[in-house]
């Protein structure tokens, strides 16, 4: 087993997993693809904990050295849009009220698509969030299997030590 080329293996497939993250934690500070939510602060709470950013970001890019400080970072990034995804988008309502409908909510909303006609603005948040926050989750599991990945190749690394020998 050569675990240098492993290590590489790993590290190359995290980047556009890294991009992918920072990509859509910024989207969500956009939604409906419009500035005037986030310079009046209407945007879910989760969007502000920014875990792609941080956590499938930055985080992630130390993993290449630190193996359990991104495994971290994926887990801080999938709990975020977890609850980003649980808790509902921040949205005006028919009343003008801006608020998250759906966050105290004993039914999901996932499944009623009904009732995502609570939001009025912006237009589709339900939607955005839902795919922003959910392709954050894939990513952080895809990122924190490649971080214990490289966690399980360094401990036989050093169990077993490494060949970087080359073949003529």
């Amino acid at each position: 087993m050569c675990t240098g080329k492993c290590t590489l293996c790993i590290a190359i497939a995290l980047y556009p997993l890294v991009l992918l993250s920072i990509i859509c934690n910024i989207l969500l500070f956009f939604p409906d693809w419009d500035i005037k939510y986030a310079k009046k602060g209407y945007l879910t709470t989760e969007v502000n904990y920014m875990g792609g950013f941080i956590g499938g970001g930055l985080l992630m890019f130390f993993s290449i050295g630190f193996a359990a400080v991104g495994a971290a970072g994926a887990v801080y990034s999938f709990i975020v849009a977890l609850l980003g995804l649980f808790n509902g988008p921040l949205c005006k309502d028919k009343s003008g009220t801006w608020k998250t409908p759906f966050k105290d909510s004993h039914d999901s909303y996932l499944n009623d698509y009904k009732t995502w006609a609570l939001c009025e603005e912006p237009t589709n948040v339900v939607q955005f969030n839902m795919g922003l926050f959910l392709a954050l989750m894939v990513t952080s599991c895809l990122q924190g299997l490649l971080c214990a990945s490289q966690m399980i190749n360094g401990l036989f690394g050093c169990l077993c030590g490494t060949s970087n020998e080359e073949k003529d």
